[in-house]
């Protein structure tokens, strides 16, 4: 059993690292790094946005994320490995789970693009 729920090609990868990117670079953007500030996050029901590595050792970490995800109907996507999703959010380290609380001014777009290819993969 894994917490990865389903396969995320890897042009919609690049889509994520992207957006997120493009996010993490705005000012007023509010983004949560790493396992508890994005659990808390998911529980208060801030996120717009949550993506995981693949690459999690050991997965027993994030597998509560995309069940409450699900509970709270957050999207969630996935990035390959811990390193990527670090450099698409802008800090010099790996980091496991990332969350989009602010997108700040002018990205609603590149969310919503993002959040459409994802609700898209799912059905």
């Amino acid at each position: 059993m894994s917490y990865i729920k389903f396969k995320v090609p890897d042009a919609l990868k690049k889509d994520i690292k992207d957006a997120l990117s493009t996010i993490s670079g705005t000012r007023d953007a509010k983004i949560r790094k790493g396992m508890n500030e994005v659990t808390k996050s998911i529980e208060r029901s801030l996120t717009k946005l949550v993506i995981m590595a693949e690459d999690v050792s050991p997965p027993e970490i994030l597998f509560h994320v995309p069940l409450l995800c699900e509970e709270k109907s957050i999207p969630y996507g996935y990035v390959s490995t811990k390193k990527e999703l670090g450099n698409a959010a802008r800090i010099n380290i790996a980091s496991s789970a990332i969350a989009i609380e602010n997108v700040g001014t002018g990205n609603d777009k590149a969310l919503d693009d993002i959040l459409k290819k994802l609700e898209a993969l799912k059905k």
